[in-house]
């Protein structure tokens, strides 16, 4: 009847059996595996294992002297695949995985390279756009969809002055151009912590927790319920 072990010492099953109860009576209720099937063996065994995370991240929160805030979080998806499913599901339920992530990635910066690789990878000069005046109005328009003659005629004409090419009529009011790409150390600072934290947590897993049978990790390929083949 344990969860697990946290540096040697047993950890009580009980609060696993709670947050399963509360998940069979949840409203998702429907959504679960049927009970003792290898399905539900397999979510025990991941429940276990966001406990268990959290159970670890409390006692590095007081080891460390960590003030807990309160309330609960939600992860953006791009975020929650980062950190992996079980870290995620408890960094959102664990006051304590919140603070011990903020105190192990408090000094995790971007490089300069990855910065400069990442403006490199997705930048684009953003394209003119024309404002124009129409006989039904105005209107904006990408100039490289304007028809060519009377793109020429705009451009040699002075601001606001109407000519005519064709069938076609309009003025050149104003010439825009859209802000330049978004500052991007703030997503890349985020995406560096993340992946110092799973880095991190994995190494304390390993030297701190040993699983029991039965709660091994779920994507274990040793435990019988892992049907996952390649």
């Amino acid at each position: 009847m344990t969860l697990g072990l946290l540096d040697g010492h047993p950890l009580p099953r009980e609060p696993l059996d709670r947050r399963l109860a509360a998940l069979r009576t949840g409203p998702r209720a429907t959504a679960l595996p049927q009970p003792g099937s290898s399905e539900d063996r397999q979510l025990t065994r991941w429940v276990a294992q966001v406990l268990l995370t959290e159970a670890l991240c409390e006692a590095v929160a007081t080891e460390r002297g960590l003030v807990l805030g309160s309330g609960a979080t939600h992860l953006d998806q791009q975020a929650a695949v980062e950190l992996g499913s079980i870290t995620a599901a408890a960094y959102e339920s664990s006051p304590a995985v919140r603070a011990v992530y903020e105190s192990v990635t408090a000094d995790i910066e971007p490089t300069p390279e990855d910065i400069a690789h990442y403006r490199a990878m997705t930048t684009r000069t953003p394209a003119a756009r024309w404002r124009l005046a129409l006989p039904g109005g105005e209107s904006e328009a990408d100039p490289d969809t304007v028809p060519r003659a009377l793109a020429e005629a705009l451009r040699a004409a002075p601001v606001g002055e109407w000519v005519t090419v064709g069938p076609w009529t309009a003025a050149l009011l104003a010439t825009t151009t859209p802000e330049a790409t978004p500052d991007p150390t703030p997503r890349l600072r985020e995406a560096a912590r993340r992946a110092a934290f799973v880095r991190w947590l994995d190494h304390e897993r390993a030297r701190r927790l040993t699983l029991v049978e039965g709660l091994e990790h779920p994507g274990d390929p040793a435990q019988p319920d892992n049907h996952h083949r390649h």
